[in-house]
């Protein structure tokens, strides 16, 4: 197809600021926010590849554009692209994605070749699926949390509850593994700790559970009073929060440092880019980037 450039791209300074000293903050010392690109309505769902450029969303365009690192330029790779939500690169190199038009999670081969991987539970349609993460075997956990959309016919929701389900690696089995959330949105795993984050938008809490041999969830607990839209984490298991701005906390759940956002609104993040020591942004009709000290943390085999 033939892909759109967004020109020209500039750069500008928003300051970072610190909520500790420079030596905990996972932010490379001098760094500062770039704009990579604007004039979108509202970006989401940033997943890097294994080359660390970006597959992100515009939903209200329903548009799915690609960040190539190495050109720093901005493409649409996708149109019609099911007003999705969050993206997920797998081990496959295929895109994944909360195609939540039709309440949908997608496999993504190419923007011609698309399959419909699971379009409801217990014969009533999800809610909306909203993020997703990919552990090592290819099972896939997405939030279903509900949002009223401009584009939907129905005004309320089909289920009486909003869960995270693991779809396993062979699409067959589908199961609710977490549920007791007002709106469950963010998720990310790390599969070297075997632990999966969950963030509760509407109840401003971020939970983390264990992740069992079979894809269950377990032992839930409070990570911290915060909620958040997207979430990430670095190799040194920091975790990352959005709304205003970005939050970093220590595997603790100690405050390390909060980058602010002019914007306002910050909806997701993911590291890519070179040696994956970029954070990449999506704030409203934007994305940024800023150099980190850290690295994203890689699923690839």
């Amino acid at each position: 197809m033939k892909m759109k450039l967004f020109l020209p791209i500039t750069f500008i300074f928003l300051a970072a600021l610190s909520c500790s000293s420079q030596d905990s903050s996972p932010i490379k010392k001098g760094a500062s926010l770039e704009l990579v690109a604007d004039g979108f309505k509202f970006t989401e769902g940033p997943a890097e590849d294994k080359y660390g450029n970006v597959y992100f969303t515009d939903q209200p365009n329903n548009k799915i554009l690609k960040w190539d690192h190495k050109q720093d330029t901005v493409v649409v790779y996708m149109d019609d692209a099911g007003r999705s939500n969050g993206l997920f690169v797998g081990n496959d190199e295929a895109l994944y994605a909360c195609a939540d038009e039709s309440f949908q999670l997608w496999k993504i081969e190419s923007p011609d070749k698309i399959t419909v991987l699971a379009d409801g539970f217990d014969s009533t349609n999800f809610n909306g699926p909203n993020d997703l993460w990919i552990d090592e075997k290819g099972g896939i956990y997405f939030t279903d949390p509900y949002y009223q959309r401009p584009y939907w016919d129905r005004k309320a929701p089909e289920m009486d509850t909003a869960r995270v389900y693991y779809l396993s690696p062979d699409y067959k089995t589908l199961k609710p593994v977490a549920e007791g959330f007002g709106h469950p949105n963010g998720l990310i795993g790390s599969i070297e700790d075997k632990i999966l984050y969950v963030t509760d938008a509407s109840g401003s809490k971020t939970f983390v559970y264990d992740i069992m041999e079979n894809g269950d969830l377990a032992n839930r607990r409070l990570f911290v009073e915060m909620g958040s839209d997207g979430m990430t984490l670095d190799n040194q298991g920091n975790v990352y929060l959005t709304g205003n701005g970005v939050h970093i906390y220590d595997k603790d759940a100690n405050l390390l440092d909060h980058i602010v956002i002019d914007k306002g609104w910050t909806s997701n993040i993911t590291f890519a880019g070179e040696d994956f020591k970029w954070l990449f942004i999506t704030a409203l009709d934007a994305v940024y980037k800023i150099e980190m000290k850290t690295q994203g943390i890689r699923n690839w085999e």
